[in-house]
């Protein structure tokens, strides 16, 4: 497990580096795409460094926003914060920033940079629906994401993905009304002027489908990961298993979750089809977690 932790950190960076350059490929292709020369490809090493940088220090900001977590009241939600500090000192861990998001589906996520920066957020859905030691399996689960270094890799990943979602659509929208016509009426059109902006047109179109590709490669190991870590902590198994049962048999959508932050939640957020519990395996093959069918049988065999 140690082994696999160290290469999950070592990937992490790996992964940050290939969201940073997917990134400035998309800029580089604006550059391309508008003719905007040498002076376009300075702009777009800046913009994909200065989002980087970003990203490292503001994603977990972001993703609470985007969740529309709020801070858990030490009071009001006293069971929760009595859970977290609990395991916190048997993991050895500082406390995470507790926040909860007004939803009905049992959910739950954390982000951060690294452990002295972490915040973990659920939904009144999991409060309300679970029992203590299933509470204790979830929070467990969160806080191995957080001493695992998971949390950097996919809070980044939901501002990156999101960027260049966002931006592969306006260049396909400038470039359709625009941009291509321009240059089609330029004197540099045609020949390897055209091959370079259908070149430059392909990469905005598919860089969104390459970030997605790269959020479903990261994510899955990670949660039987975390998964196999929280036991350990919580040392008892049938807690976060009963947990993920509840969870598996919940049909609820978590309203706030969207493609860019669904790999941050400790289960699938959004809607499938069919039946969660009657999928069958090719159904399984973009969802960004594994199946709990899976997880559930792992745990048991523990």
């Amino acid at each position: 497990m140690y082994e696999q932790i160290a290469r999950n950190k070592r990937r992490t960076f790996v992964i940050l580096f290939l969201f940073v350059a997917l990134i400035g490929l998309v800029a580089f292709a604006f550059s391309l795409l508008f003719q905007a020369g040498w002076a376009g490809v300075a702009i777009a090493v800046v913009f994909s460094l200065g989002l980087a940088f970003f990203s490292y220090y503001q994603s977990d900001r972001i993703a609470l926003a985007a969740s529309h977590a709020k801070p858990a009241d030490e009071e009001e939600y006293r069971r929760y914060h009595n859970l977290v500090e609990g395991l916190c000192i048997a993991a050895g861990l500082p406390k995470p920033r507790l926040y909860v998001v007004d939803d009905p589906a049992p959910n739950a996520f954390a982000t951060g940079r690294n452990p002295d920066h972490a915040a973990i957020a659920v939904t009144t859905g999991l409060l309300e629906k679970m029992n203590r030691v299933e509470l204790e399996g979830v929070l467990a689960h969160e806080l191995s994401h957080i001493k695992n270094y998971d949390i950097l890799v996919t809070t980044v990943a939901v501002v990156a993905v999101g960027a260049i979602a966002l931006a592969a659509d306006i260049g396909l929208r400038f470039a359709f009304w625009g941009g291509m016509r321009d240059r089609r009426d330029s004197n540099d059109s045609g020949g390897l002027g055209g091959i370079i902006a259908l070149l430059a047109l392909a990469l905005i179109v598919l860089a969104p489908f390459a970030a997605y590709l790269m959020q479903f490669a990261m994510s899955r190991n990670r949660e039987y990961l975390a998964d196999a870590s929280g036991v350990q902590l919580t040392r008892y198994p049938p807690g976060l298993i009963s947990a993920l049962e509840k969870l598996r048999d919940d049909q609820a959508v978590v309203h706030y979750a969207t493609k860019a932050t669904a790999q941050m939640w400790i289960e699938q957020p959004l809607e499938q089809a069919p039946d969660k519990s009657e999928r069958r395996k090719f159904d399984h093959l973009f969802d960004t977690h594994p199946p709990l069918e899976d997880r559930i049988a792992r745990l048991q065999e523990m």
